[in-house]
């Protein structure tokens, strides 16, 4: 059994601005990082063996912050990186709400339905994690590691460590700042159909 505390990084001014922030590189708000204080200072009870996160500013700030807490090392991994959301990065969930309700309802109904135009699915970004986290699992067998990945990528890591279904697309899009621990077997992540 491993354990793996999955960090969503604070929120940054696309974030707070309830817009799709999806692969752009944008830094820590304020508000994100005391959030990330604030998470550090929850987590700080596990014994964190090793840091992983996403190569996005937001993910590496945060991971480096926990990992000065935490005593341990951390390392950028591109296979991290979140979500492509194509022609959506940047626009608001409200104006896509907005402009596009059946498809805004679709993927509300069906998250696996997800994909924005010129941008990335669910089962495409969960292909490129699945592998990469069962070999952290194994190589980290009974010590607990951290992934630090942005919404909502997160997410959907979560919900495959879990082997529970994604259900809401959209709040897990707002979704910052937070983190849970998963008590997970190494052979839990499941591609999806």
């Amino acid at each position: 059994m491993s354990q793996v505390l999955v960090v969503r990084p604070g929120a940054t001014a696309l974030d707070e601005q309830e817009r799709m922030k999806g692969s752009l590189d944008i830094p820590l708000s304020e508000v994100g990082k005391q959030q990330v204080l604030l998470a550090i200072d929850q987590i700080s009870k596990y014994p964190i063996a090793m840091i992983y996160c996403g190569p996005c500013e937001s993910a590496s700030d945060t991971a480096k912050m926990l990992a000065e807490k935490a005593n341990c090392r951390w390392k950028i991994c591109d296979w991290l990186r979140n979500l492509d959301h194509g022609l959506w990065e940047g626009k608001c969930i409200e104006e896509i709400k907005r402009q596009q309700p059946k498809v805004y309802r679709q993927v509300q109904e069906d998250p696996s339905s997800f994909h924005p135009p010129e941008g990335e699915t669910l089962a495409e970004a969960l292909r490129r994690v699945a592998k990469q986290l069962q070999k952290l699992q194994r190589k980290h067998a009974k010590e607990v590691i951290a992934v630090v990945i942005p919404e909502p990528l997160a997410t959907l890591v979560a919900t495959q460590l879990k082997s529970s279904p994604f259900d809401d697309f959209w709040k897990s899009e707002c979704d910052d700042g937070t983190w849970e621990m998963i008590d997970s077997e190494k052979d839990s992540l499941k591609l999806m159909a």
